[in-house]
């Protein structure tokens, strides 16, 4: 029972008490202990009051000309933001959209026109297959195809032989639920290569790519260049309130403009999305090197902290991060692991592990680690303090698991 709830029945015998209906849920207690500990990994822009998104804003001047009419159908700032998107990416040019899950839709029906062959290899861990509900079949008349199911991107060997004809190439930079992983640089052009040896378009799912530079030191140009086209979001990791761009040749984005248009993405006015997207490239993407590197930081003192605090088993997913986000992996049912994270953070006002936990299986759970600006705050022994703290919370929360095979 949650701290504060009351077992007294209702009027009738029956039903919650109005102390109980009233009882904050844990998503609702983990977003407050977030907001209110002054020590966190990331301030996720998303989670915080609409007073505070809208202070986002406050530097657009900085950015725009204020003094400009708003766009209409998108001209104006939006089309300040995809001047600048092709500009970082090396493109001829970049179209914004509403969303990611369009801009990827109608990327990928524009290139099956051109190829005649509407199937799309990707993994299956990929955003489409996994976040959107089959949107690529269901809506676009595409048909994905998929190779094996090993967490990471394919290999140039398994684009080779794969078994049957693909129009397009889909890779996600990082594959997020993979734990944000990334092959290394020469994997991927060679990759890239085996798709061109089989007469099919690349297509980078770069929702994240913005912070991909790190890894691969090489810069967004380069890495865009190896693809026909890219998709970037600009609030993954720019902070922004929305949207998405896809970039690649003029006569792709024309077309795309089109589509888009037919899937309802030319809406009337955008200029606070673009606005904070411009911002967010002004502000952010600088420092996403820095990030990269601190989570590297981040990653190591959380294994020596929970090491210490006398867990029997636990994953950090990659141990040496790709980006700035990994995965943590424990060996514990998911709301124990959930309600020990929250309190840590209610009572000591620190909270390591501010995002929600998914379970993995009977006894496993794992949730993502985000480190942004707030974190650089954090020292290494700082970290490992918090996830000593935590661990011998958890270990004291029941039994102590056998550590699996």
């Amino acid at each position: 029972m949650i701290a504060g709830m009351t077992e007294t029945a209702d009027h009738d015998g029956t039903g919650p008490t109005t102390e109980e209906a009233a009882a904050p849920s844990p998503r609702e207690r983990r977003i407050a202990a977030w907001r209110n500990a002054p020590r966190v990994l990331a301030r996720l822009g998303f989670l915080a009051p609409l007073k505070e998104r809208l202070r986002l804003l406050e530097s657009a001047g900085d950015v725009h000309d204020l003094d400009e009419t708003s766009d209409i159908y998108g001209n104006g700032v939006v089309e300040a933001l995809e001047r600048r998107v092709a500009e970082l990416l090396g493109t001829e040019a970049a179209a914004f959209f509403p969303t990611g899950t369009m801009a990827q839709q109608v990327a990928l029906r524009c290139w099956a026109g051109r190829t005649g062959d509407p199937a799309v290899a990707l993994h299956p861990m990929s955003h489409p297959e996994v976040y959107e509900r089959n949107a690529f079949s269901q809506v676009s008349g595409l048909r994905p195809v998929h190779f094996a199911n090993e967490p990471r991107l394919p290999t140039a060997e398994e684009v080779r032989d794969f078994a049957e004809p693909f129009g397009a190439l889909m890779l996600e930079l990082p594959l997020r639920d993979a734990g944000f992983v990334l092959p290394t640089w020469d994997e991927l052009t060679e990759v890239v290569e085996a798709a061109r040896e089989r007469d099919a378009v690349v297509h980078f799912d770069g929702a994240r790519l913005w912070e991909c530079t790190e890894h691969f030191g090489k810069s967004l140009e380069e890495i865009a260049g190896l693809a026909d086209s890219v998709y970037v979001s600009f609030y993954k990791s720019l902070d922004a309130f929305g949207g998405a761009a896809l970039a690649g040749p003029a006569s792709l984005i024309e077309e795309a403009r089109t589509w888009r248009h037919r899937y309802g993405g030319a809406v009337f006015q955008q200029f606070p999305t673009a606005l904070s997207a411009l911002v967010g490239l002004d502000r952010e993407l600088p420092r996403l090197p820095e990030y990269v590197r601190h989570a590297r930081v981040v990653a190591a003192a959380l294994r020596e902290g929970l090491e210490a605090g006398g867990l029997p088993w636990f994953r950090v997913h990659p141990e040496v991060p790709h980006t700035h986000d990994f995965q943590v992996w424990l060996p514990y049912g998911t709301e124990v692991v959930a309600e020990t994270a929250i309190r840590a953070g209610e009572e000591t006002g620190t909270m390591l592990f501010a995002n929600h936990w998914d379970p993995k299986g009977p006894g496993l759970t794992a949730t993502e680690v985000y480190v942004r600006a707030a974190a650089l705050e954090w020292t290494a022994g700082d970290v490992r303090e918090a996830a000593t703290d935590f661990a011998r919370r958890l270990t004291g929360a029941r039994p102590s698991p056998r550590r699996p095979d």
